[in-house]
């Protein structure tokens, strides 16, 4: 007897488990959505460019000579009219002093034809001497003239290569690494020449390559007025990935497409009160190439692909579930832009994809998908 009844309770239990267990698999899946809307916004591309000075000067030594002083810190920042190098003058002092020399001996030669002539002249008045010699008087007396101009010249140009031995800054900025040490002979191959280089950093030039479609694309935008984002100004992304706090404008384009790259050099101007970002970085120029008055979004998360195509799971409102094939635009930020596939007000499942199955019914949970996109 005790057996009949055991066998009706364990028959009861499984009964029991078997019926939850049905209700539980027929309970439709929970699932969360997102509403889709449209928004205006301004799509934007990424350019490698190059970060120059505003000024990059070479500080060159115009003569040749021997490095006897270097009047600066490396790496600081120098004024314009400071004293930067100074070259062993001696040589040139000996060829200044040899041009006094050549304007004093003019000048006397200068001084004697004068006198001859104002003696002379009155003589050839009067019959006392021939023309022949006046005119011999005159024309010595217009050489000496042009003898001192030249020594005066030459006097000129000596003072002006003794000058030469001091090299000073042309401009205010951040001077480098001194390419000679004192004591090294300069200013003649294979000697260096250039000496260091002098930036003004207060504002950066950026140089960067944009392609064919890329600048008619930015044309037509100039034409149009409608168009956003031909005031949009640039931005400099660095290299550890944050956006330069400063914004710039381009102000340089080049005059030609180099037929080889099929690109085209656009020049930039940002600046950069701080100092902060040096010549010779690589940063990206973000420019602002579209402006979208009503693009429709769609979080990247919401997308499955397969093959190249596009889908995504839209609840009707009947909580039933249906696989859309969708066209993409570009992607703006950490959504994409539909093309084609779905329409403003749409729900489309954001978690729990792999419960649902198209053709089946859902718990749909509305939830607001956050962007953790940082703007800029």
């Amino acid at each position: 007897m005790s057996k009949i009844i055991n066998l009706f309770i364990f028959s009861f239990l499984l009964l029991s488990c078997n019926t939850e267990e049905t209700a539980t698999q027929s309970s439709p899946p929970k699932v969360q959505v997102v509403s889709l809307d449209q928004q205006e916004v301004t799509l934007e591309k990424d350019f490698v460019g190059q970060v120059y000075g505003y000024n990059d000067i070479p500080i060159r030594t115009r003569v040749a000579g021997v490095l006897e002083k270097i009047a600066f810190q490396e790496g600081s920042y120098v004024n314009k009219g400071d004293l930067l190098y100074e070259v062993d003058p001696d040589l040139l002092l000996e060829s200044l002093n040899a041009a006094k020399s050549d304007l004093a001996r003019s000048q006397v030669n200068q001084d004697k034809a004068i006198s001859d002539l104002n003696r002379i002249k009155p003589l050839a008045e009067i019959n006392a001497v021939s023309q022949r010699d006046l005119d011999a008087a005159i024309a010595a007396k217009k050489s000496a003239d042009e003898m001192v101009k030249a020594a005066q010249a030459k006097l000129s140009l000596a003072q002006i290569r003794l000058d030469y031995a001091s090299i000073e800054a042309p401009v205010d900025g951040i001077i480098g690494k001194s390419m000679a040490g004192v004591g090294e002979f300069v200013g003649k191959n294979p000697n260096p020449v250039v000496l260091n280089t002098v930036s003004t950093i207060d504002s950066l030039r950026v140089e960067f390559f944009v392609t064919e479609n890329d600048y008619l694309d930015w044309q037509n935008r100039d034409l149009s007025k409608d168009d956003k984002t031909i005031k949009v100004p640039l931005k400099l992304v660095l290299s550890n990935g944050e956006v330069f706090p400063h914004k710039g404008k381009i102000n340089f384009i080049n005059r030609e497409v180099d037929n080889v790259t099929g690109t085209i050099l656009v020049q930039a101007l940002f600046p950069n009160p701080d100092r902060l970002v040096r010549p010779g970085q690589f940063a990206r120029v973000r420019a602002a190439v579209q402006s979208i008055p009503d693009a429709l979004l769609i979080p990247q998360r919401c997308i499955n692909e397969v093959q190249g195509n596009y889908f995504a799971m839209r609840v009707d409102k009947e909580s039933k579930v249906e696989q859309v094939p969708i066209q993409l635009g570009q992607d703006y930020r950490d959504y994409f832009i539909v093309q084609d596939g779905l329409s403003p007000g749409d729900k489309v499942i954001i978690a729990g994809l792999q419960r649902a199955k198209s053709g089946s019914k859902v718990q749909a949970e509305s939830v607001e998908f956050t962007s953790q996109y940082k703007e800029d």
